[in-house]
């Protein structure tokens, strides 16, 4: 009887495992020790998600306080390519970087640079009583002059000029360049320090900026700042009786409706009426657009004081295709 050879091991496959491997196999992870990485990866990721969640909370109380108005504002492109902001909702003009009352509306026009934008006049010296052309550019971090803008309420740029004890208010269109330099013709009637205060939506590295910027004209001279007129709200212009209701607090939202007899009220810049406020002492702006349509004839607007105060309020308004003003002084208590 032949003698048993010995049995040679097989060869080992990275693919199978033979039964003289069994012994070489690791054991399987206890399930206890699974599970305990799966809630470590859970944890991780739950932390990672809080800390996003907080980061764009963070973000948000930021960009909806005084450190900025840069936003997306809902928008249409018309077939040559003017961006047109939604106009659909009655709103406020004001809010910038320049800061917002700590209870009440933001402002804005108190500075010549704001969300990265800079306001460059050419001039600041006027001659009293004496047509003299403004021009200013809009320029960018950089100093790129911004030649695209949103066209809101029918225009690129609406130019907001008063004097410092607002008197002598005009609102005002210039007209764009293609190197983007604004220029209109400007009259300053008496000497004294004026407000200009540029509201626009610029186009810049595919956002759009909504914002204002001011700075001072001077009309050299002998001035004679005079008194705000006393609070009422009645006005007369043009034959025009102009009333408002309403009174405006720091606290809430609160309506106000003009009322015009004498004529019927027209569209004018794609509403029924602007509503520009400017705060004495230091020219802070606000400019309100109402309701798309007339409740009961009148023009209502929403409002609200960026503080206690002394104000102007300033009504541009349309009938028999003549814009008119009526002013009216406003004390916030």
């Amino acid at each position: 009887m032949d003698a048993p050879t010995e049995r040679s091991p097989r060869k080992k496959s990275r693919w199978s495992l033979t039964e003289t491997d069994e012994a070489e196999i690791p054991e399987p992870a206890p399930p206890a020790e699974h599970e305990r990485t799966s809630s470590f990866r859970l944890a991780a990721y739950g932390a990672v998600l809080i800390v996003v969640l907080f980061a764009g909370y963070g973000l948000g109380r930021l960009n909806n306080g005084t450190g900025t108005s840069t936003t997306t504002t809902p928008a249409a492109v018309t077939s040559a390519g003017t961006t047109v902001i939604n106009e659909n909702m009655p709103h406020t003009h004001g809010a910038s970087g320049t800061g917002a009352a700590a209870t009440g509306a933001p402002i804005g026009g108190l500075s010549l640079s704001a969300d990265g934008l800079t306001l460059r006049p050419a001039t600041t010296t006027f001659q009293a009583g004496k047509k003299q052309r403004l021009s200013f550019t809009i320029v960018a971090t950089g100093g790129a002059p911004v030649t695209s803008y949103a066209i809101v309420h029918d225009k690129p740029l609406h130019l907001i000029v008063a004097r410092r004890d607002l008197t002598g208010f005009q609102h005002l269109h210039p007209e764009m360049a293609d190197d983007g330099t604004w220029s209109i013709d400007l009259t300053l009637a008496q000497p004294g320090i004026y407000r200009m205060i540029a509201d626009f939506t610029a186009l810049v590295g595919g956002q759009q900026i909504a914002t204002t910027l001011g700075t001072d004209l001077v009309v050299a001279g002998d001035y004679a700042p005079q008194a705000l007129p006393a609070a009422g709200n009645t006005a007369t212009v043009a034959g025009l009786t102009v009333t408002y209701e309403g009174k405006p607090d720091t606290k809430a939202v609160q309506p106000m409706l003009m009322t015009v007899t004498g004529g019927a009220v027209e569209p004018y810049l794609g509403a029924f009426g602007h509503l520009v406020v400017l705060r004495q002492g230091d020219v802070a702006y606000l400019h309100v657009h109402p309701e798309q349509q007339l409740v009961d004839g009148k023009v209502k607007f929403w409002v609200t004081a960026p503080s206690a105060g002394d104000y102007r309020m300033f009504f541009d308004f349309q009938v028999a295709g003549q814009v008119h003003t009526a002013e009216w002084t406003l004390t916030v208590p």
